[in-house]
């Protein structure tokens, strides 16, 4: 990536936990100075800064409402301020919803399309002209296998990550022209919160199902995140990259 000869800044939404603060650990492990995202968990993202800050980068945390354009152009002004406008975008922040479309309320699928869909376009809205301005870039989404193949019970949920992964497609296209790149990771399971709560029936269900018989650790995740994240991966864009062990290719 073409830039300055600072340390590349990333910012990653939802990273007080989960994939998302596996993300911005290994991206700070290769000397990104790293914004921590979160929406509720003020002390996890603490936690997840310090972590970075240890590692010998520059960290700190910011709190918005990403399904609110008012609080994302706030953060933006608030990074600005900080001198801290990214390089790197990593939109993470999402929330899963299980239930049959016959019982599914109005309001939780569009809750589901706020938090999983929304908050990628406007954050991505929000960061990509500094990136434009300075023709380089990195943009990349955190999808799911299931807006690639869909799951019965959970449809407002792979509607939404369908729905990121088409942008995905469109937005790299408009981005290319000024060096910045958009890719979508699609994890498979994954060893998080989420499926933390099935009982041990259905995460050995789950095992037989994947090729390579088990979950994905989020480290796996944020792996290939960096990958397309690193200059690199400066001709890749466009690409939906399925992270699950062979489940879904």
């Amino acid at each position: 990536m073409n830039g300055p000869a600072r340390p590349q800044r990333a910012l990653v939404t939802g990273a007080s936990r989960g994939i998302g603060a596996a993300i911005a650990v290994r991206l700070a492990q290769d000397g990104c100075e790293v914004a921590v995202h979160y929406a509720r968990s003020e002390s996890g993202a603490k936690e997840i800064a310090a972590a970075c800050s240890r590692l010998g980068v520059r960290a700190l945390t910011v709190k918005a409402d990403l399904t609110s354009a008012q609080q994302v152009e706030h953060m933006r002004r608030e990074l600005e301020r900080l001198d801290f406008l990214p390089d790197i975008l990593v939109n993470n922040a999402g929330a899963a919803s299980y239930g049959l479309v016959a019982d599914l309320e109005e309001s939780e699928w569009e809750r589901v399309a706020s938090l999983n869909l929304k908050g990628v376009y406007l954050c991505s809205r929000a960061f990509m002209t500094h990136m434009m301005w300075q023709r380089s870039g990195r943009i990349v989404n955190i999808s799911s296998v299931w807006g690639i193949v869909g799951a019965a019970g959970e449809a407002a949920y792979s509607a939404a990550k369908g729905g990121v992964n088409a942008f995905t497609l469109a937005l790299a296209k408009e981005l290319a022209p000024f060096g910045v790149t958009v890719n979508a990771v699609a994890p498979g399971a994954v060893d998080t919160g989420m499926t933390a709560q099935l009982d041990m029936g259905e995460r050995e269900e789950l095992r037989r199902e994947i090729p390579a018989g088990r979950l994905a650790r989020p480290e796996e995740i944020a792996a290939v995140v960096r990958f397309l994240a690193h200059p690199d991966a400066s001709y890749v864009t466009g690409q939906i990259v399925s992270v699950s062990g062979g489940w879904v290719c």
